[in-house]
């Protein structure tokens, strides 16, 4: 019950842009994204791209629970870096095999089309993608998705670099939602140091040099309820006061909304 408000699965963002539909990892909350999408378009064609920013079991879990895949009318495209040793077809499948799983990727009855990232900048319809290598164990990888509405800036694992990363914050530049690992507070961080996550401080001096309008904090913590993750919005909501900077911060929520253009988030 301590994770009412925020949630506790794993990582999963929907993006939109016209009929442009991209999702970002597919941990567990990719499920109940499967749901929603043939709840919305029933027997109507869908065509989705996925873009994995990395193989680890939190982001692609979801993956064997995704409704769509098992319909005839859904063509999923998923793009990422190659799987640790393994490439990214093997990693993918093979945790549908019957060790694992009841059904065989084989089986499945959509089209879909699993292809690792040669080229870093690329597009999906409408949107401008393009990559950027992550500090965190493994081959992980941000995206920077521009859209005619607005910049989105998702990099869900990462540990801050010692000093200014000035390649990241160029990445992240002007971004109007950064999506960033904030997994630790200060005290969390140094215990933590080299495991590939970050902390609320970094994740507020990163986003105000990098002159973000909104950051999500993200990655939260198993261990942390929603009284913990509150705390963090406020402190962090306090460092950029400290800072008199205009960063307006929130934390990641399931079901979470963000309009791009101006509007408010629900």
């Amino acid at each position: 019950m301590g994770t009412v408000r925020y949630g506790g699965n794993t990582t999963c963002v929907e993006v939109r842009c016209g009929a442009d539909i991209i999702i970002l990892d597919a941990g567990t909350g990719l499920r109940k994204l499967g749901q929603s999408l043939l709840a919305e378009f029933k027997k109507k064609p869908l065509n989705l791209t996925l873009l994995l920013t990395h193989t680890h079991w939190d982001h692609i879990q979801g993956l064997p629970y995704f409704a769509p895949i098992y319909e005839p009318t859904c063509r999923l495209h998923i793009l990422g870096s190659e799987g640790t040793r393994k490439g990214l077809v093997t990693t993918l499948t093979g945790q549908m095999e019957s060790t694992y799983f009841p059904v065989p990727f084989s089986e499945l009855s959509s089209n879909i089309e699993i292809e690792e990232l040669h080229d870093f900048n690329f597009a999906v319809g409408a949107i401008l993608v393009s990559a950027q290598r992550a500090n965190h164990p493994g081959v992980t990888v941000g995206y920077r998705l521009f859209s005619p509405d607005g910049i989105v800036v998702f990099f869900p694992d990462v540990e801050p670099r010692t000093g200014d990363d000035r390649e990241m914050i160029e990445f992240v530049r002007d971004a109007d939602v950064l999506i960033l690992d904030s997994q630790y507070d200060r005290a969390e961080y140094r215990r933590h140091t080299g495991w590939g996550h970050g902390c609320v401080d970094d994740s507020v001096a990163f986003a105000l040099k990098a002159g973000v309008k909104k950051l999500i904090l993200f990655h939260h913590d198993p261990d942390h309820d929603d009284k913990k993750i509150d705390a963090f919005v406020k402190y962090a909501r306090r460092l950029v006061a400290k800072a008199r900077g205009k960063l307006k911060v929130e934390a990641a929520r399931e079901g979470m909304t963000i309009q791009l253009g101006g509007k408010s988030s629900r």
